[in-house]
């Protein structure tokens, strides 16, 4: 890691970190969409994916917005939480994978809200406000797919993995910050 001295040093070294992570997603997604049993599941995962290769393109701007060439520093977060999301694909198909799935999709989630929303921050205290903007949309979008994900587990794959019913009138609060 090169030397940090100031903010934008930061927010490069938060930037390639990013990038890096994103990049690592565009292999896990499709591994995690596959074994998923449970359609609407799949196909959130799928969209997710198209929406990444969108998040890596963002990036890619946000470099040339501030003068740099797009380049990775190894996301050792994202690639633990991969890690233990590949570590379920092993077990048996069916709501109870797809659960766990869910969980691990929604650590990436999470793992990314963070570095979004403090990326976002920087850029616009830097001055960067087109960077700010492409970085806060990308953030809206990892919020939404956080919902999305929360939304599937409430409404059926949670109790079907739990072999009983959702629960009527329960609050949406599984995945919330």
């Amino acid at each position: 890691m090169a030397e940090i001295t100031n903010l934008r040093d930061a927010f490069l070294d938060e930037i390639r970190d990013i990038y890096h992570a994103e990049r690592q997603l565009l292999k896990a997604l499709p591994k995690l969409a596959k074994a998923a049993s449970d359609v609407e599941l799949r196909s959130a995962l799928e969209n997710h994916l198209a929406e990444t290769e969108n998040q890596v393109n963002r990036l890619e701007q946000v470099f040339e917005l501030v003068g740099e060439k797009p380049e990775t520093r190894t996301c050792a977060g994202m690639a633990g939480i991969i890690e233990e999301g590949s570590d379920v694909l092993g077990e048996d198909s069916g709501p109870v994978l797809d659960a766990m799935i869910i969980a691990s999709a929604q650590r990436a989630e999470h793992y990314e809200i963070a570095a979004y929303g403090t990326v976002a921050a920087w850029a616009e205290g830097l001055g960067y406000t087109d960077a700010a903007e492409l970085l806060r949309e990308t953030l809206d979008e990892e919020k939404t797919a956080d919902e999305t994900l929360t939304g599937l587990a409430e409404s059926g794959i949670n109790s079907a993995a739990g072999g009983s019913t959702p629960a009527a009138g329960r609050a949406r609060t599984a995945g919330r910050i």
